[in-house]
């Protein structure tokens, strides 16, 4: 049933949840053996199942859920607007980013990994001119970044995709969500949208690995694109936002399960070649796929659950999630890389890294959001409701912040 009056704010909540997981994924990071900004000395595969808990999934989901709440968005502004105001506030935020928070993150990392001992202002006359001369292992670093704000390009990219669909289907973008809503029931609403994940991965992972580089990441915007355009099309679609309530345990069994499966699976084969494990390989990236959306299924059904209420704690997380996920990653590095002399055990350094990143990202938010250029400069609207309608609210766009998902 396409209900536009239902407030969505278990998405939200949902959307504030995944980011506290973002920055103790980010500080995992810094942990385990998989490539990152800086190591620690400590760098090991020990928290590296933990960190497979999230890793599959998160990011797919704040794309879904970002595209429900531009649905929103796009229903209340039309495609001209939706597209001027989306604009607004993810492209300053992400030329400010790039500018100004992300350069410390590229240089500490050519400082702890290719010795770089030039200074900070240096450095960054080197950032500024695209210099292309910090390599290691025939890979270079490009000049400028943007690391962790991907993100914000890949989610203005798909903004634009989305209006354009919408504009040029008309009324056959509500005839189209009204089918696809009666079509996700029962094993549907699990099988499909693992059946895309899973030739998205099959196809295309081996070829066009994570790169986060716009115009060549094939394998990132072919199971990106299709989640963002379903949470646009599932926007207004209550009854599968129950259907998923419904089947939340048995997703979070299967989840689990894949999970288990995916850890074995590693653990059997990390010594073999992969000429070896070909089918094998083939069946993981099944798996991952079905890891992928089991656990989407999971979150949004508990979420949904128990997580239709409103608060001005949510309103508040609501406003803060864009601007402090700008500033978490770079303030990660930071401390991280200040603390490396102190040699601290790895459980109470990373619990130091977490309360720091937490205040820290905080305080930053409460001053940005008192001057205005800053607002606008972390994405602050001046009017802010925070709440996924299909209403028009009296003081801002219902859904515009969480048309801002944030992750990495």
């Amino acid at each position: 049933m396409d209900d536009r009056n239902t407030r969505l704010y278990f998405l939200d909540w949902i959307r504030i949840c995944a980011f506290f997981v973002l920055i103790l994924y980010h500080t995992g990071m810094y942990y385990v053996s998989w490539d990152f900004h800086i190591k620690s000395p400590y760098a090991s595969d020990a928290i590296e199942p933990l960190m497979m808990l999230s890793s599959p999934w998160r990011l797919g989901l704040l794309f879904m859920v970002s595209g429900a709440a531009a649905a929103f968005l796009l229903a209340k502004l039309g495609s001209a607007r939706f597209v001027r105001q989306r604009s607004a506030r993810l492209l300053l935020p992400l030329l400010f980013g790039m500018l100004v928070v992300v350069p410390p993150q590229p240089y500490l990392e050519v400082v702890e990994k290719l010795g770089y001992q030039g200074n900070y202002l240096d450095f960054m006359k080197l950032y500024l001119n695209n210099y292309g001369g910090f390599c290691k292992n025939s890979a270079c670093l490009d000049l400028p970044t943007w690391n962790h704000l991907w993100f914000v390009t890949y989610l203005w990219v798909y903004t634009l995709l989305l209006a354009a669909l919408a504009a040029t289907l008309g009324a056959n973008w509500q005839r189209l969500s009204g089918w696809l809503g009666r079509t996700l029931t029962g094993w549907k609403l699990l099988a499909l949208p693992v059946a895309i994940l899973a030739i998205a991965r099959v196809t295309l992972y081996s070829r066009y690995p994570s790169t986060h580089n716009l115009v060549v990441d094939w394998y990132n915007h072919a199971q990106y694109i299709p989640l963002f355009l379903l949470g646009a099309l599932l926007a207004r679609q209550s009854a599968v936002w129950q259907r998923m309530d419904a089947m939340r345990f048995a997703s979070l069994g299967i989840a689990l399960g894949c999970w288990s499966t995916l850890m074995a699976y590693y653990a059997l084969t990390e010594h073999l070649h992969p000429d070896d494990i070909v089918v094998l390989t083939e069946i993981q990236r099944a798996v991952y796929a079905l890891l992928q959306w089991s656990s989407m299924l999971a979150v949004l059904g508990f979420g949904h659950r128990h997580l239709c209420f409103d608060s001005a704690k949510r309103r508040y997380l609501t406003q803060a999630v864009f601007p402090v996920y700008i500033v978490h990653q770079t303030l990660i590095i930071i401390f991280a890389h200040v603390m490396q002399p102190a040699r601290m055990p790895p459980v109470t350094e990373g619990l130091i890294l977490v309360v720091l990143t937490l205040t820290f990202s905080f305080g930053i938010f409460e001053a940005v959001r008192r001057v205005p250029l800053l607002r606008a400069c972390f994405g602050i609207s001046g009017k802010f409701s925070g709440k996924f309608s299909g209403k028009a609210e009296p003081h801002a766009a219902a859904a515009a912040p969480a048309a801002q998902a944030v992750s990495a």
